[in-house]
């Protein structure tokens, strides 16, 4: 999974400390819009943060995102 994101974006901040919260840094790669993720999110075709793709779908902004984390919790 990849979390798109901006350092500077506090929604975007929420969802990166949610994801450390819940231990699933090791299943999401964090990639800044801005820089080593652009490419990639581009090609999604959004410009919302955070993101989230699973590898089928983009899930876009923070409450979407964080339902997302919540079915991964273990």
């Amino acid at each position: 999974m990849i979390l798109y994101h901006r350092i500077d974006d506090p929604e975007s901040a929420a969802v990166r400390r949610r994801v450390v919260e819940l231990r699933l840094k090791a299943q999401i790669d964090f990639q800044n819009v801005d820089t080593d993720g652009a490419e990639a999110f581009a090609r999604h075709g959004s410009r919302i943060v955070p993101a989230l793709w699973d590898g089928q779908r983009l899930h876009e902004g923070r409450a979407a995102v964080l339902a997302v984390l919540e079915t991964l919790r273990r």
